[in-house]
């Protein structure tokens, strides 16, 4: 008789179908219901290592025993007429096969349609007024925590608005296929004018270009981004040529609402993002007001070897390509040169100026920080109602410690677009570094809103979760900022595993996302801080010794990585100390962990109220009031619990 065979006769085949759906069907209940009474994240784990280790008894179980009428006996006792009824093994394949093709049925459900709404949910539940006493995105990294008393997020309607659309990337069909930044900016452009269409609900840029070049069902991006239309095209652009094909997409069933093509020259090409834009207005019966009536994308330059430059350089800048900043800003400056008129390219060379330093430790901090001022007073003469160069400016002054300033040069960039997510996000991280830790997460939580996919803001808010308890909610958008490329992700990540006992891993995932906040310091020093955070005594020694011998060499700009290590392992005054004399590469992530429960200690120092006049901070307290957990006791006094 062969195996086969024998291992039918014995029913080990059906042994091994039931064992396994049965284990899937448990790992399915366990998932769903011990979040539900807050059980560790190890006792998932250990009920799925339990039963992928338990298939092998069952299975040798089933070939040494064997079912009868008597009841379960061992395969030699059995006589031939004594085996299990042929119709009663046929009725138990029968159930394997439906047991199988319910489970396949509930996992596509589940993938498809519970998910994605489950997504949506969680993005919803995080907008504006969903917290009871809630009064870029890469550019300032940092991962503050929420006070303990942040309010988890409530389910709300995730009904869709059906005047609402996401801009997907548009493909560059161009024959040498090196337009991509063309195409990109196409597309960029005409959700920036959507965008401040009053009555439409556009996704933001970070989240629609998270999709690019995946190939995802329309309809499983709408849900995702809770849009119910979808614009996709592509651009074809051959000298001084450019054909724009567009398709507007039902995301509800694929649906195509409308394809068309836009064909025109270089100069026209704010013409053709006019004829788009417009053409979805019409189709969504969108009552345009005001100047929109007659325009939807202004003509922001009349160069188009400007504009090119620009789309170059903003490719760059969205990326955040390191390598590439000084570039793109060569190209901007070269773009003001040809069109000194030209306003967004002025602001977008102020924004690059704010957030050079963080990415090309080659540039002077001091003389970047003075060309983001020059850049941006220029575009804010050229057009006042542009937001970016005023978000630009509140960089510039939280920078320089100038806390009043930044708030309300970012509050006023967010009054002029409220639909401009990295603003929102900015000024969310002005607020929280001042102190404002619940007005800082209500605010990172609008730019969610708008831009759900936002990587910074996402790691942000994992973090706050994380400190307010919420361990499920840390973890998934952590885990989500760290799936879109956002590095310092896996610090909060690492965070988590240490919670779980996990600190190998922990290490492992502080090494990779502390590497990019140790500028200055050796190559290995993510993985020292790592094991001071995580190990024992002497690692934490040794990590300390890593930042005196860093200091020792007298760096003009000391790395924001000094003061925010020196929290972390223990050394509060000593952190407050240096962070005192004004020469941080950037406060913004030693500020964040301040306020968060690592700076628990720090502010109940003696030495703190000297520390907040000394850095600025008293300033937006004597105007705004008392930071959060903090009272007044004088004029530029305050004491910090």
């Amino acid at each position: 008789m062969s195996l086969i065979a024998e291992l039918k006769r014995r029913n080990v085949i059906r042994m091994a179908g039931l064992y396994l759906v049965g284990a899937w069907l448990l790992t399915q209940v366990a998932g769903t219901v011990l979040p539900m009474f807050g059980a560790p994240d190890w006792i998932a784990r250990s009920i799925v290592i339990v039963l992928a280790l338990g298939l092998i008894p069952a299975v040798i179980f089933s070939w040494v025993f064997e079912m009868t009428p008597d009841g379960i006996k061992r395969d030699a006792e059995v006589g031939a007429g004594e085996s299990i009824a042929p119709q009663t093994a046929r009725r138990m394949d029968r159930m394997i096969i439906s047991v199988l093709l319910l489970a396949l049925a509930y996992f596509a459900f589940d993938k498809f349609i519970l998910a994605p709404r489950r997504d949506a949910s969680l993005i919803a539940s995080m907008a504006p007024g969903a917290h009871a006493s809630a009064a870029d995105a890469v550019d300032r990294p940092g991962s503050p925590r929420a006070a303990t008393d942040s309010v988890a997020p409530t389910q709300s309607s995730n009904a869709i608005d059906v005047k609402s659309i996401a801009v997907l990337p548009f493909t560059d069909l161009s024959p040498t296929h090196d337009q991509e930044y063309f195409s990109d900016g196409m597309a960029e452009e005409i959700l920036n004018a959507l965008a401040q269409v009053k009555d439409l609900k556009v996704a933001g840029r970070t989240s629609s270009f998270s999709f690019k070049g995946k190939n995802e069902d329309l309809r499983a991006i709408g849900r995702t981004l809770g849009v119910a239309n979808v614009l996709e095209g592509s651009v074809r652009k051959q000298g001084d040529k450019v054909r724009i094909t567009a398709q507007l997409v039902q995301a509800s069933d694929g649906f195509h609402l409308w394809s068309k093509n836009f064909d025109g020259d270089l100069k026209d090409v704010f013409e053709l993002q006019e004829h788009i834009a417009r053409a979805i207005t019409d189709q969504l019966e969108i009552v345009l007001a005001g100047d929109q009536k007659t325009r939807l994308v202004p003509v922001a330059t009349g160069n188009p070897e400007a504009y090119a430059l620009y789309l170059q350089a903003a490719a760059i800048f969205n990326l955040r390509d390191s390598a590439r900043i000084a570039e793109a800003i060569a190209d901007l400056k070269q773009a003001v040169r040809l069109d000194p008129n030209y306003a967004r390219a002025h602001a977008r060379l102020a924004s690059l100026y704010a957030i050079a330093n963080n990415y090309d430790n080659t540039f002077d901090l001091t003389e970047s920080l003075a060309n983001d001022e020059r850049e941006a007073r220029i575009a804010i003469a050229l057009d006042p109602a542009l937001a970016e160069p005023y978000a630009a400016l509140g960089v510039l002054h939280e920078y320089r410690r100038e806390w009043l300033a930044s708030r309300e040069a970012l509050e006023h960039a967010v009054a002029l677009d409220p639909s401009d997510a990295t603003a929102t996000f900015w000024l969310g991280l002005t607020q929280y570094d001042a102190g404002y830790r619940r007005l800082g997460i209500a605010s990172i939580d609008r730019a969610l809103v708008i831009d759900p996919l936002m990587p910074n803001a996402l790691a942000w808010r994992a973090f706050c979760f994380l400190d307010a308890g919420d361990r499920q909610n840390a973890r998934r958008l952590a885990q989500r900022s760290a799936d879109l490329g956002f590095q310092f992700a896996e610090v909060q990540l690492a965070s988590l595993s240490h919670a779980d006992n996990h600190d190998a891993e922990a290490i492992a995932q502080y090494t990779r996302g502390a590497r990019a906040m140790l500028n200055g310091f050796p190559g290995d020093a993510s993985a020292t801080m790592a094991r001071g955070v995580f190990g024992g005594a002497a690692s934490r020694a040794k990590a300390i010794a890593m930042i005196d011998s860093y200091l020792a060499t007298r760096p003009k700009t000391v790395s924001v990585g000094a003061p925010w290590g020196l929290l972390q392992l223990g050394e509060p005054a000593r952190a407050l100390a240096l962070v005192e004399d004004p020469r941080t590469s950037n406060d913004t992530l030693f500020m964040a962990w301040l306020w968060s429960s690592h700076g628990t200690v720090a502010r109940t120092l003696p030495q703190f109220p000297e520390f907040a006049r000394k850095t600025n901070l008293t300033d937006i307290w004597e105007k705004y009031g008392p930071p959060d957990d903090c009272e007044r006791k004088g004029p530029n006094d305050y004491l910090c619990h």
